[in-house]
């Protein structure tokens, strides 16, 4: 039985939960989220992710109502066996002192009832504010949200719908629930030497999140990956909407090549080659000798020997 994950989907109502969730696992492109109502009470969902791992996913209704009986009549229910929460916090929220007061409250039940929860925290709707404001409010709010956490270890990110920052941040939350990923970091890092490439990305195939990656170059601009994630999210739906299926992409200029590729069931990868010494024929023969490999990684279990590298 595929193993599952409570994760605990929290935050005022109106914060974007439940849009955030729907472009990230339901292929909702940002726009289409206005039609969304309001989460009543709790909806739960299970998320098939890397075929054999299960997200139980609990969007909670964040109005006043819902949030009391939470933290109350159904705090054994509630807050019980969680991996994860990720609580979303409105950064034009007029009632600041009420949100951290109920996100503190979330923390206390959850120190009492889940050992070791991991804790998200995403300051949303971030493209509200003008860019050079941003950065402040965000430390500003996250060193309100540290001094409510303890004992529990909290990472907060930016994020909106309308760019790369909701990926970066869902696919920070995700590393973290995949079982083997220290295994997938190693045999991704010795793939990347054997081919010879400057870059490998290893993404979740329905959802496009960046599961891991392996770098050889220094490149400069740190959300490239999410970048990716959302133009590839764009293009697959595209190509749905054209009854057709994305399987790969190679795209080539004079400095380097990009191969995008599906790999097993539940992943693809994209492979970014800047020796011209080395053909496109070669890579994508490396690509598919990977793929059993890392078919039997995903599967949980270790490949005998390396994939067998062509030049």
């Amino acid at each position: 039985m595929a193993p599952r994950k409570k994760v605990l989907l929290m935050g005022k109502s109106g914060s974007g939960k439940t849009s955030m969730r729907s472009i990230v696992f339901a292929n909702f492109i940002a726009r289409d989220t206005r039609r969304l109502g309001a989460t009543i009470d709790v909806e739960q969902s299970h998320v098939r992710f890397l075929g054999n791992l299960q997200l139980n996913l609990w969007d909670c209704g964040g109005q006043s109502t819902f949030m009391e009986n939470y933290l109350t009549s159904q705090r054994d229910q509630i807050f019980s066996n969680v991996e994860v929460l990720i609580y979303v916090f409105d950064v034009e929220s007029r009632e600041v002192d009420k949100d951290l007061m109920y996100y503190q409250n979330t923390v206390d039940a959850l120190t009492a009832l889940s050992k070791g929860c991991k804790v998200f925290c995403l300051i949303h709707k971030m493209d509200l504010l003008p860019e050079e404001h941003r950065e402040l409010m965000f430390q500003d709010r996250f060193a309100d949200i540290k001094k409510r956490s303890y004992p529990l270890n909290v990472s907060a990110f930016k994020t909106s719908i309308w760019d790369e920052t909701l990926y970066k941040a869902w696919s920070a939350i995700v590393h973290e629930l995949v079982p083997n990923v220290l295994s997938l970091e190693t045999q991704l890092e010795s793939f990347c030497k054997a081919c010879d490439a400057d870059e490998v990305v290893l993404f979740e195939r329905t959802t496009f999140l960046v599961i891991s990656h392996s770098t050889r170059k220094n490149y400069q601009d740190s959300q490239r990956f999410e970048k990716v994630s959302n133009i590839v999210k764009q293009f697959k739906l595209s190509c749905t909407k054209a009854s057709s299926q994305f399987k790969s992409m190679e795209i080539k200029n004079p400095e380097f090549t990009v191969f995008i590729e599906v790999l097993t069931q539940n992943t693809a990868i994209m492979v970014i080659m800047s020796d011209p010494s080395i053909q496109s024929s070669a890579t994508l023969i490396n690509i598919s000798a990977a793929r059993q490999h890392f078919n039997e990684l995903e599967a949980g279990t270790n490949a005998a020997s390396g994939a067998r590298v062509s030049r």
